[in-house]
């Protein structure tokens, strides 16, 4: 499968919008959507001052290393990961499109309420990523001023 590609604002709103019902429904803290590599796409919640591209990046490296340990074993892939701490916990589904939810959740919730909703989260999310893909591939490319207006030429 691809990866995400492009996400149009349109959608990174509508992937923003079900990030918000799924931290309301599982209670948890934060959420983002991210590719494999860890650039965040789209996220909701409260993270504190937290350096989101480095927990982005390191959430992907986790995942990665999983992935490893899953060949290993003769699986496929580990579709999920889980990291339990003392105050705060993490979670993260692996998606279509070489991308990843990472969910980040505090005592407040449990592992169970946030994988039940992590997993319907997972499915409405791969619809939207699919259906953005498909807006992508048929999208016209992006053109320079220049390219439009022949009479126009850029300075360096």
């Amino acid at each position: 499968m691809t990866s995400i590609g492009m996400l149009s604002e349109e959608d990174q709103l509508k992937i923003e919008s079900h990030l918000e019902e799924f931290l309301g429904k599982s209670e948890s803290l934060w959420a983002a959507l991210v590719d494999k590599g860890g650039n965040l796409f789209a996220q909701f919640g409260e993270t504190g001052d937290l350096d989101l591209s480095i927990l982005c990046a390191l959430a992907a490296g986790s995942f990665a290393a999983t992935h490893e340990l899953a060949r290993r074993l003769g699986e496929p892939e580990f579709t999920a990961l889980y990291h339990e701490g003392q105050g705060v916990s993490i979670f993260i589904s692996a998606l279509h499109y070489e991308s990843l939810l990472i969910t980040v959740f505090d005592e407040k919730t449990n592992i169970g309420l946030v994988k039940f909703y992590a997993q319907q989260g997972a499915e409405t999310l791969n619809v939207y990523l699919k259906e953005a893909a498909e807006k992508s591939e048929s999208a016209e490319p992006l053109q320079l001023d220049s390219e439009l207006d022949p009479d126009k030429t850029i300075i360096s």
